[in-house]
């Protein structure tokens, strides 16, 4: 499955080299080039995102010089009614709006991404509202006016609440009734008659099911409804689910469908920015020329403050001295420009530019318009989440320097900090800090290592030379305020170490193949890159049993959580004999071996029996595990999570086996991923 990706991105890898940017995703491209044609004119149009050259009045990046030569290639002339807008979306956030004809609150989704020649995209999404399910009570009558007066006292209910309605008048936009069966316990093959409630925005997705858990009045009557059905799944991934949207996958804008934005009403940053209704957003399945990964931006920064003696940097009271930037578009084998902004001369470094500054507050803001020019779309670093980040931006505030905090792709929008707690059995529980960079993927390489690789220290100093067989400079922390107050020329070493501590985690995303397995797992699993990054194991598993649930008539209840100290037993581990043998042991390892067993007796959530219903089973339908617990065979019903086991593992398979023909160390690094 990902054989043309590792194909493009060799493409890419050609292309580049020494050449700029500009010239390198003309030649990437030459092959890409896409036609269609409006209902108005029979003459062709390009779509975007084929070669530059192929426009008329387009000026070539390689031509850009200053600063000019940093941004991304020029944006070719788009006409909405002939031409369509493919993208690989890599980021995905909502917002709420009034703006619609009607006055009212809706959601908007905004979905960030990158063409084929390397232009950034931002899609304003309408038409897709929240919603949840209650089972219908006993005696509805669907011929009655019980449902008008069920969703008259939610409405009521909700408006009266206040505050998630957010002056909503109109809360509960629409109920009806479907024919569903839930996702807990085997159902008898029945379906039984649900309510679908949608409400006007996202919050009251949570507050509809509080009100419904506890009891409202309809009509004489009280009526409680316990439990709601996905009323817990976040918006965004509801989006995605239902309209078969994967992040790291490919959309497209057909010609008539969409409102481009003229520059004096765009929001964001990007080149591109469009108004779409979610119906005619096309999305494309990750197969065939849609495997291609686009030319993303990757950002690699650190930074360097001027602490007291022996104490840890304060941003309330420690300046920023100096800020490293790597610069790389992803498959390419060499940097696309490094940047170190200085505060007080530096001596040349050659491959390097030197941005000095005078003042503290002159260089933070440089940054800052440097970040908008490059307009990346994922940025990295070691440990930037919870030190480089939240200290620019509380650094920024401590001088006063209040334009800087708009770092995201939304103009008006300034990035925030929040404390986060992360808890998961494999991860156990972390503190750390969150930073809101709108329309940006935050890709902390050290929360990935963490994660993924047990090392016996996680310093970028010992993680390097353990992956990469390269370390940091040779500058002690102890003396970075000495090189500072020094001369040009100790500011230049000091300046060389920040820039080595820069470059080390795009080495690192390129050697371990970090960024490009997580855009494979993101297609796989349906969930965004953000939240592989940021979450744990469970949301992916959920995401594919929503799609699953949703292709099947399924719904899924929302269970209460059960905090509990109980450790699962895992795997029994035979005790080795010990001794010294003069014949070979043969050791076996089972395949997959969880998975093996879920699929071998059909275990799954749909096929649990309760224990109430077990006497009204024939025993020829069903299997009983070691601790009394009944499951329905296969031939009965075919379990949700087997299904979606025998799908992933296929698609392994699929894998492993081009893996073993493969060559190239590059592509069958990809395979492996």
């Amino acid at each position: 499955a990902k054989a043309l990706c590792v194909m493009e991105i060799e493409a890419l890898h050609e292309s580049t080299g020494k050449e700029n940017l500009g010239t390198a995703n003309k030649r990437k491209m030459s092959h890409d080039v896409k036609f269609s044609t409006s209902h108005h004119s029979k003459k062709p149009r390009a779509a975007v995102g084929v070669p530059l050259n192929k426009f008329s009045n387009t000026k070539a990046s390689a031509h850009k010089t200053g600063v000019d030569r940093w941004k991304r290639p020029d944006l070719p002339k788009i006409s909405p009614s002939r031409d369509s807008i493919a993208f690989q979306n890599t980021e995905l956030d909502y917002y709420t709006s009034s703006m619609n004809p009607r006055g009212s609150n809706e959601p908007v989704l905004r979905m960030y991404g990158v063409t084929t020649t390397g232009n950034s995209v931002l899609a304003h999404i309408t038409g897709f509202d929240p919603y949840f399910y209650v089972c219908a009570w006993p005696d509805f009558d669907p011929h009655s006016s019980d449902l008008r007066v069920f969703q008259q006292a939610l409405n009521n209910a909700l408006v009266n609440e206040g505050r998630a309605a957010r002056g909503c008048k109109h809360a509960v936009k629409k109920v009806e009734t479907v024919q569903k069966s839930s996702m807990w316990q085997y159902q008898m093959k029945q379906k039984r008659t649900f309510f679908k409630i949608t409400v006007a925005i996202p919050p009251l997705v949570a507050a509809g099911r509080r009100l419904l858990e506890r009891g409202i009045k309809i009509g004489s009557s009280f009526k409680s409804f316990s439990p709601a059905y996905e009323a817990s799944f976040p918006f965004i991934l509801r989006y995605m689910v239902d309209k078969d949207i994967v992040s790291g996958g490919w959309c497209e804008m057909p010609p008539g469908k969409y409102r481009l934005r003229p520059e004096s009403k765009k929001e964001s940053r990007c080149q591109i920015e469009v108004d779409i209704n979610a119906k005619d957003l096309i999305s494309h399945p990750s197969q065939g020329e849609w495997e291609k990964i686009a030319p993303l931006r990757i950002l690699s920064f650190d930074i360097e403050c001027a602490s007291r003696a022996n104490k840890f940097p304060e941003a309330e009271i420690d300046p920023v001295i100096q800020i490293a930037n790597v610069v790389q578009v992803l498959g390419s084998n060499e940097p696309m420009l490094k940047t170190i902004f200085t505060l007080k001369g530096c001596s040349p470094i050659p491959g390097a530019e030197v941005v000095p500054s005078n003042r503290e507050g002159e260089m933070l803001m440089r940054w800052k318009k440097f970040i908008e020019i490059i307009d990346p779309d994922i940025i990295t670093g070691y440990n930037i989440g919870d030190f480089d980040l939240p200290y620019l931006l509380n650094r920024a505030d401590a001088i006063k320097e209040k334009d800087f905090a708009f770092l995201g792709r939304i103009k008006h929008k300034k990035s925030m900090i929040k404390d986060s707690t992360f808890s998961s059995r494999q991860q156990g529980t972390r503190e750390s800090k969150e930073t809101s960079i709108l329309g940006i993927v935050q890709f902390d390489a050290i929360k990935i290592i963490r994660r993924d690789f047990k090392l016996t220290s996680y310093s970028l100093n010992n993680v390097s030379a353990h992956f990469l067989g390269k370390q940091k400079e040779d500058v002690h922390y102890s003396i970075i305020t000495d090189l500072q107050n020094g001369t040009d020329a100790t500011r230049r070493r000091l300046a060389v170490y920040c820039l080595k501590d820069a470059e080390l985690p795009i080495l690192l995303l390129d050697k371990l193949m970090l960024l490009i397995n997580h855009i494979e797992m993101a297609r796989v699993t349906g969930v965004t890159i953000t939240y592989l990054v940021v979450r744990g194991q469970q949301i992916k598993v959920l995401s594919q049993l929503y799609r699953k649930a949703k292709c099947k008539g399924f719904v899924v209840p929302v269970r209460p959580r059960v905090q509990t100290e109980e450790n699962f037993e895992g795997a029994t581990v035979i005790e080795p004999k010990k001794g010294y043998y003069q014949e070979p042991i043969t050791t076996l390892d089972f395949a997959s071996l969880y998975p093996s067993i879920m699929m071998a007796h059909n275990l799954c959530y749909t096929t649990f029996i309760a224990p109430s219903d077990v006497k009204k089973m024939d025993p020829k339908d069903y299997v009983k595990t070691p601790l009394g617990h009944c499951f329905v065979k296969q031939e009965v019903h075919e379990g949700l999570l087997p299904e979606v086991l025998r799908e992933l593992l296929a698609a392994r398979k699929i894998a492993k086996k081009a893996m073993k023909k493969e060559k190239d160390p590059f592509k069958k690094a990809v395979f492996n991923g």
